[in-house]
C-alpha cells in the first residue's frame, strides 16, 4: 500500500481521526505513512529506539471507517519510561538489563483504548533525569529545528518525533518540566496536567512532582488527549476533581471566542538561579501585550517563588525518587549498581539517595509542600499566571554532558536553562508551554520560543480556553521544523 502525503502528519490527531472515520483515508496508509517518515527522518533525529513496525501495521488493519474510538488508527509512541507489554523497558540505561513487562501502564492502556496505533518507543535521557536527552545508551537526540541542539528532555525524543513530522502526537511525562522543555524547544504544545489528573497505575497510588501527557501541535490535540487520560484507577491514593465539561469543550470556548475576562499575572523573574534571555523575555511581554489587547487584565507582578536554595530543596525530592528506581532494579537484577553501570549523573543521584535518610526524604517533600501551598496562595489572586517557558535558547548537543566529569555541576546548569517550569510540579497546579515566538539569531535565528501559562489548581479548563484563544490571535501552525518540510 503506497504511503500518503507526509504533510498529513502535521495535521492534528483530531483531524486525522475525522478523515480515518469519513474513510477519506485508511489507518493501515497512514501508519505506512509514519513508519516512511521514520525511516527517512529518524537517523537525522534519533526520536525513537525501537519501532513496531509489524505490531502496528497489524493493529491499523483493523481500523475502518466509522470506528466510533476518538483517535481510531491514528500513530504515536510511547516514551521508555513507561510498560508496554511485550516491548523492553530501557529507563535510558543498560543497567536494567531490558526487561519486557506483560502489562500496559495505565495510560498506555488507555491510548490504545482511545484507538491510538502504538508506533515504538521514543528516546529519553538516562532515568528521566535531565533536561536535555542525550543518554549514553543510545546517543542524542537533535532538535528538527537546528540538528546541532537539544530536543529537551526529558521527553526529547517524543517531541523531536512530532517537530520531525514522524508523528502527530506523541506520549511523554513530566517530573521538573519534561514535556514543557521539550515542548518549547521544538515548538510546540506541551501540557502539565494537574497532579492527580491522569494516573500513575500501576506503578504509583500517587506522585508529588511527576505527571504523564502528550507532546502536540495544537491546542485541541492537547484537550482532546487529555480527555482519553484524565481520571483515576483503582487503587490510586488520590486524584484530582473532574471538570465540569470535557477539556475539549474548555478549548472550544478560546477557539470561538467565549472566554470571559481573565487577571493574568506577568512574572519574569524565574525560580531558580538565572535570567531569560532578551529574545524568552521579549516573548512573553509581547504575549502580555496581546492578552491585554484581548481584553484580559494583565499586571506584571513581583516572583511569589523566590526562595534561596530552591533548587536544592527541590533535588532533596526529584534525585531520590530517581535513586528508588535505581534501586527497585538492584532488587530486581539481584545485584547492586556499579558506577560503570550508569552514567555520571546517575551514579551521582544513586549515591545521594542511598546516603540520605527516610526522615530527611520525607522532610523535603514537606518543605515542597508548604513551599507550594505559599506560592499557590500568593498567586491566588490571579487566573493565570504567564512566564517565559525557558530562560535561553536549546543548547548545543555536547553542551550538557549527563556522563561528564562533574555531574553536579551538570545538574545545576540544566536548572539554569529550566528555571521557570519545575515550579509547578511542586505546586501540582497544571501548567502548558506554547510556541508564541522566534530567536532572532544570528546563531540561533528561527528557533523556538516558548512561553508558559500555569493555571489555578486543578483547572486545566481555563488554561486550555486561554491557550485556544492565543492560538487563533498568534497563530503558529505554519511554523515548521526545516527538517519536517
Amino acid at each position: 500500500m503506497a504511503p500518503l502525503d507526509r504533510a498529513l502528519l502535521q495535521r492534528s490527531a483530531v483531524d486525522l481521526a475525522a478523515l480515518i472515520w469519513a474513510g477519506e483515508i485508511s489507518a493501515l496508509e497512514l501508519t505506512d505513512t509514519a513508519l516512511a517518515a521514520i525511516d527517512d527522518r529518524n537517523d537525522a533525529v534519533n526520536a525513537l529506539i525501537d519501532v513496531w513496525a509489524d505490531e502496528a501495521r497489524a493493529v491499523a488493519a483493523t481500523v475502518g471507517p466509522g470506528d466510533p474510538r476518538p483517535f481510531a488508527g491514528v500513530p504515536t509512541a510511547i516514551k521508555n519510561n513507561r510498560a508496554v507489554a511485550g516491548h523492553r523497558l530501557t529507563q535510558g540505561s543498560t543497567f536494567p538489563g531490558d526487561p519486557v513487562p506483560t502489562q500496559d501502564h495505565s495510560v498506555v492502556r488507555r491510548l490504545r483504548d482511545a484507538g491510538f496505533v502504538l508506533l515504538g518507543a521514543t528516546n529519553l535521557p538516562e532515568w528521566a533525569i535531565m533536561a536535555v536527552t542525550n543518554p549514553r545508551r543510545f546517543g542524542p537526540t537533535r532538535n528538527p529545528w537546528d540538528p546541532t541542539r537539544t530536543s529537551g528532555g526529558s521527553s526529547g525524543g517524543a517531541a523531536a518525533a512530532v517537530a520531525a513530522g514522524i508523528l502527530p502526537v506523541a506520549h511523554g511525562n513530566d517530573g521538573g518540566g519534561s514535556i514543557r522543555i521539550p515542548a518549547a524547544c521544538c515548538g510546540l504544545v506541551g501540557l502539565k496536567p494537574q497532579r492527580g489528573r491522569i494516573s500513575l497505575a500501576p506503578d504509583l497510588g500517587q506522585h508529588l512532582l511527576a505527571s504523564d501527557g502528550m507532546l502536540t501541535r495544537t491546542v485541541i490535540d492537547t484537550a482532546a488527549t487529555l480527555d482519553v487520560l484524565a481520571g483515576p484507577e483503582l487503587g490510586d491514593a488520590s486524584w484530582a476533581p473532574p471538570p465540569a465539561t470535557s477539556f475539549t469543550a474548555h478549548a472550544a470556548r478560546g477557539v470561538e471566542g467565549r472566554l470571559q475576562r481573565l487577571r493574568i499575572g506577568l512574572v519574569l523573574e524565574p525560580a531558580f538561579e538565572g535570567a531569560p534571555s532578551a529574545a524568552d523575555a521579549g516573548v512573553a511581554r509581547r504575549v502580555a501585550t496581546r492578552l491585554a489587547e484581548l481584553g484580559h487584565l494583565v499586571d506584571e507582578i513581583p516572583a511569589p517563588w523566590r526562595r534561596e536554595g530552591l533548587l536544592e530543596l527541590f533535588a532533596s525530592s526529584f534525585l531520590p525518587a530517581i535513586g528508588s528506581s535505581i534501586r527497585a532494579v538492584e532488587r530486581r537484577r539481584g545485584r547492586s549498581c556499579r558506577p560503570e553501570d550508569v552514567e555520571s549523573l546517575s551514579w551521582m543521584v544513586h549515591e545521594q539517595a542511598r546516603s540520605a535518610t527516610a526522615v530527611e526524604y520525607v522532610l523535603a517533600d514537606a518543605e515542597l509542600q508548604a513551599f507550594a501551598r505559599e506560592v499557590v496562595v500568593a498567586t491566588s489572586a490571579y487566573d493565570v499566571v504567564l512566564t517565559p517557558a525557558l530562560a535561553e535558547p536549546p543548547p548545543r548537543v555536547e553542551e550538557l554532558d549527563p556522563d561528564g566529569p562533574d555531574p553536579a555541576a551538570t545538574f545545576a546548569r540544566g536548572g539554569r536553562f529550566n528555571p521557570y517550569l519545575a515550579i509547578s510540579n511542586i505546586t501540582g497546579s497544571p501548567a502548558i508551554s506554547l510556541p508564541l515566538g522566534v530567536h532572532p539569531g544570528p546563531s540561533t535565528e528561527g528557533l523556538p520560543v516558548g512561553v508558559q501559562l500555569i493555571g489555578r489548581p486543578a483547572d486545566e479548563g481555563t488554561l486550555l480556553a486561554l491557550a485556544a484563544e492565543l492560538e487563533q490571535a498568534m497563530p503558529w501552525e505554519g511554523r515548521i521544523a526545516p527538517l519536517a518540510r
